[in-house]
């Protein structure tokens, strides 16, 4: 989670909200990082586990990410968790809940729909405090 709050930081400066992710493989090497970049690039898909799904599925040269894990500061939206899906990583680590867009148990819980083909599993909460204050403190700065 260290690793994806570093990456969360590079949106400092940016009118984006500071999350990160990365994707670790099985050995622990860290094969991709994302931060929020939907306001520097216009792009809505710019969403840091999209990114960091992105870079790690260029390194392991295909787009399933079997045995992979993603961590990142803040849970999932429907968008992010429909990815994380369909890349097939096994393990989701995420910081804070998102009362207002969470797709992983806040406000729907896409990642263990058993309707779906794959359910990684979830740890949740991780550093959530740590997490949670940096998003607060973004919004209290860009709010008026």
């Amino acid at each position: 989670m260290l690793l994806a709050l570093a990456e969360a930081e590079k949106a400092e400066g940016s009118a984006d909200v500071p999350i990160g992710a990365i994707v670790v493989d099985e050995d622990g090497e860290v094969i991709g990082r994302g931060h929020n970049e939907r306001e520097a690039t216009g792009d809505p898909t710019a969403h840091a586990e999209v990114l960091a799904i992105r870079e790690a599925a260029r390194h392991v040269g295909e787009w399933r990410l079997s045995g992979c894990t993603l961590v990142v500061t803040l849970e999932p939206c429907t968008m992010c968790a429909g990815a994380i899906v369909l890349s097939r990583i096994d393990r989701l680590v995420f910081g804070a809940y998102d009362e207002k867009a969470g797709a992983v148990g806040s406000l729907w819980d896409v990642v263990r729909d058993r309707r779906l083909n794959h359910r990684p599993e979830v740890v949740s909460g991780v550093m959530a405090d740590e997490t949670g204050s940096r998003l607060r403190d973004f919004f209290i700065g860009h709010r008026p």
